[in-house]
């Protein structure tokens, strides 16, 4: 029989008990956010350049979201524009889960579950709320775009954000609505 330890609620206890994750709620996002936003414009460059598209006006396709169509006439620009966007939007999506799992334990207890589902609501939301209501408007459907939009959201998107919040040794928001902090 297995007995099963807690998790350190301080970066002190994480250390002693050689607990390897991000020490802080500032780690964990930002490193959240390079894993996200790296496998998810990585995915999205392959996906273009399979295509016969190039990375470059896929970026600035980002851009357009907040530019329309002048975009495209910006150059190098306004492809680094679309991927500070990218990146943004991969902070916030990193952001929520993390504050978010803080004030429900059970996302961090079992962030494979929850991670996937997470990336299945966060394509949902970019792809019915975000996108129409941007400057990009209603895009048509793809079904091979539809199912790898699924899988990178689950698996490089949901997926990740949940790891890293669940390896996180801060106690930030770490308490059970029936404790109090100390």
């Amino acid at each position: 029989m297995t007995t099963r330890t807690r998790r350190p609620r301080s970066a002190e206890g994480a250390k002693a008990a050689g607990y390897i994750g991000p020490r802080s709620s500032t780690e964990a996002i930002l490193l959240g956010t390079l894993i996200v936003g790296t496998l998810d414009i990585t995915d999205a460059i392959v996906v273009t350049v399979l295509r016969g598209g190039k990375p470059v006006r896929m970026l600035q396709g980002i851009a357009s979201g907040l530019l329309g169509r002048a975009s495209f006439s910006g150059g190098p620009s306004t492809a680094l524009l679309g991927l500070g966007i990218h990146f943004f939007i991969a902070f916030s999506v990193v952001t929520t889960y993390y504050v978010v799992s803080r004030q429900i334990p059970p996302l961090r207890r079992r962030p494979v579950a929850y991670g996937i589902a997470y990336g299945i609501l966060v394509y949902i939301f970019m792809n019915l709320v975000v996108i129409p209501l941007s400057a990009i408007g209603a895009v048509r459907f793809s079904l091979p775009l539809f199912v790898n939009g699924i899988l990178i959201h689950m698996f490089g998107v949901g997926l990740p954000s949940a790891l890293v919040a669940a390896r996180t040794s801060d106690p930030f928001f770490a308490f059970d609505s029936s404790e109090t902090p100390a």
